[in-house]
């Protein structure tokens, strides 16, 4: 088989010596003490040796591990250890083993150590539940956090298979990313049956190794799906995702390959999670404002199942590669959506992406953080450099490759079964851009006989991976056209003064979802707006302030802000107050901090009051923020 580019991939956010010494399992046995906000842990993790007189093992790990013993499973050996800086986001643990391994050498090394607070693991008291009674613990890996769940290689270059026995309190669940698991029929390390276990059968990434525990009910919501959620959540939840997410999962199957991971179940996270979704392996933790009552949100779940294909079965090989992962799951997401709702439907939701590209650009300005591919220089935090740029510059680059790659005639699904091949050849592994280059080439030889990847301004290297800013290419949404030509008709209602239009729709009950956010969209970008304008907006559609879509939520907040509608800024506080997300929460800060005294003002309120219900990540992100613009020391 022949080598791949990822095969001698440099990754600066591990301090493991994975080029050395390669993880094959991991075995977790996990004892969860929520009075100590602790867990109690020991991990058996079998490697192999990839050079001869292996005389050290170096593991991803952090300060709020408390390492306590290590041992050579084979011999029972216990080894000296020792804890090193590395990085702001973890330290090095190097394992000093009793006698140099030769090459192809297969061993295990015994880990006893208690992990607690650090930013992987989040512990909720039952006040930031939604059902306020009991606590809830979750751990999220990505990028580089689950060094704070368990020493590990945190690469996505590493894959292997786990399993795990997790106990917890009487009345509390756990769940785990796996694609199987039992309560009561195995013995932990201690001989407990009262205990969960699972296993993961498909080699994953150290990040996508994920645990929740917390008072949880679950019910089916397809033949191979079942939703998870608290209590009083958990029957909208069904409501919201019955029947519609076994159709995303067909329709993943029909243009991308199999489905290999069995089961596709949903968390429904208390509100202070930081993300729309985190695409664990068989079981996606998402965020709570999905679940609107109407399934106009539904998209989200879309881009996990096809994190299922792009992401977790072929993953980017460091986290400058980033955009292999979102790049190519945008398109995916939006080709599943032009499969099941049409293409206007999908060329209207990929402009209101566009349009989040765009005020990022014009927010951060054309900086490194807006190439594709990100060079990570040691010490430098992935989660640092996330915006918008992997997920729309790399959607438009696909698109891109797509178009290079139809001839005169030839429809979709040409590109469609390209993106099959791409899986198959490189499931189950990390790849780098030259991986996807390489064999994009081979299967269309004439880009590479017209040298069309090499076309002056839009060079794959040059160009598109290496230059900053707006991307060189942009695909036809024309389609979409149909849908936004009553929403642009209406737009200057609000943004020409003594415009009147005679007629006002119902937008609420006529328009699609993406619609609305493409009119909000139009208006944020234009605003302020003339004063008689915001007064026929505030009095056409008064639902936009109570609106159960936090999509349509975070828009007009940013309206309020930019148009200083003070009558209005309980609306700001109330989202921020109702969730955590990064996505939302953030940008909400850039622009109230850029705005009139009072609504500085409303943004340190705010966050004091909101502080300790946010992510850690979140709340240093909000900090840096009103640091910044001189709001707090």
């Amino acid at each position: 088989m022949p080598k791949l580019h990822s095969d001698a991939v440099e990754d600066a956010a591990t301090c493991s010596n994975f080029k050395e010494v390669r993880t094959t399992h991991l075995h977790l046995d996990l004892d969860v003490n929520f009075q100590k906000k602790q867990i109690s842990s020991w991990l058996d993790l079998s490697l192999i040796s990839l050079k001869d007189g292996l005389d050290f093992v170096f593991l991803d790990c952090h300060e709020t591990l408390e390492v306590l013993q290590v041992k050579e499973k084979e011999s029972d050996e216990k080894l000296e250890f020792s804890v090193k800086p590395f990085a702001s986001y973890g330290t090095t643990l190097a394992i000093k083993l009793g006698s140099p391994k030769p090459k192809d050498t297969k061993f295990t090394l015994e880990i006893q150590f208690v992990a607690s607070t650090g930013p992987g693991v989040c512990w909720l008291d039952p006040v930031q539940t939604a059902d306020k009674n009991h606590p809830f613990m979750y751990t999220q890996g990505q990028s580089v956090l689950n060094r704070s769940f368990f020493p590990c290689q945190d690469s996505p270059s590493i894959k292997a298979c786990y399993s795990a026995f997790v106990k917890v309190p009487p009345g509390l669940k756990a769940i785990m990313s796996a694609n199987s698991s039992v309560f009561g029929e195995k013995q932990n390390r201690a001989g407990e049956d009262q205990c969960f276990y699972f296993e993961m059968s498909i080699p994953i990434s150290a990040y996508l190794i994920a645990l929740a525990v917390g008072d949880l009910k679950s019910l089916p919501i397809g033949p191979r799906s079942t939703v998870y959620a608290e209590p009083s959540v958990v029957e909208k939840a069904k409501a919201e995702f019955e029947g519609v997410v076994e159709d995303f999962l067909k329709a993943g199957e029909t243009l991308f390959g199999p489905y290999v991971w069995g089961r596709y179940d949903i968390l429904i996270m208390p509100p202070s999670f930081p993300y729309g979704g985190m695409e664990n392996p068989c079981l996606t933790f998402v965020t709570p404002c999905i679940v609107v009552g109407d399934k106009s949100l539904t998209d989200v779940v879309i881009h996990e199942i096809t994190h299922s294909w792009f992401g977790n079965l072929v993953t980017n090989a460091n986290w400058g590669e980033f955009w292999l992962n979102e790049g190519f799951t945008m398109f995916g997401q939006r080709r599943i959506e032009e499969h099941l709702y049409g293409r206007p439907w999908m060329c209207l939701e990929a402009k209101t992406g566009q349009a989040l590209l765009r005020r990022h650009l014009e927010e951060e300005g054309d900086n490194d953080m807006t190439k594709l591919r990100i060079v990570l220089e040691s010490g430098i935090d992935p989660d640092d450099t996330y915006n918008e740029t992997p997920y729309e510059k790399g959607f438009m680059f696909v698109c891109y490759l797509r178009h290079l790659a139809l001839k005169d005639g030839q429809d979709f699904s040409v590109f469609d079964d390209f993106l099959k091949a791409y899986v198959n050849k490189f499931k189950y592994q990390s790849v780098m851009a030259e991986d996807l280059f390489d064999f994009y080439l081979e299967y269309f030889p004439h880009v590479k006989e017209e040298k069309l990847h090499e076309k002056p301004g839009f060079e794959f290297h040059k160009t598109w991976l290496h230059a900053p800013g707006w991307p060189p290419y942009e695909p036809d949404l024309s389609a979409g056209e149909e849908l936004a030509r009553p929403v642009e008709a209406l737009v200057p209602r609000y943004t020409s003064p003594g415009e009147q239009g005679s007629h006002v729709p119902a937008i609420e009950k006529d328009w699609a979802t993406y619609q609305i956010l493409h009119f909000l969209d139009s208006l944020a970008s234009t605003s302020p707006l003339p004063a008689e304008g915001m007064q026929r907006l505030l009095r056409d559609f008064p639902f936009l302030a109570t609106s159960l879509n936090a999509e349509i939520r975070l828009r007009w907040c940013e309206i309020i802000i930019k148009n200083d509608v003070s009558a209005n800024f309980t609306d700001i506080s109330d989202f921020l107050k109702s969730q955590g997300k990064q996505k939302y929460t953030k940008p909400l800060y850039q622009h109230m901090v850029k705005g009139s005294e009072e609504v500085r003002a409303l943004a340190v309120s705010v966050f004091a009051e909101t502080r300790e219900n946010l992510h850690e990540n979140v709340r240093d992100y909000v900090t840096k923020i009103l640091q910044d613009a001189k709001l707090m020391k």
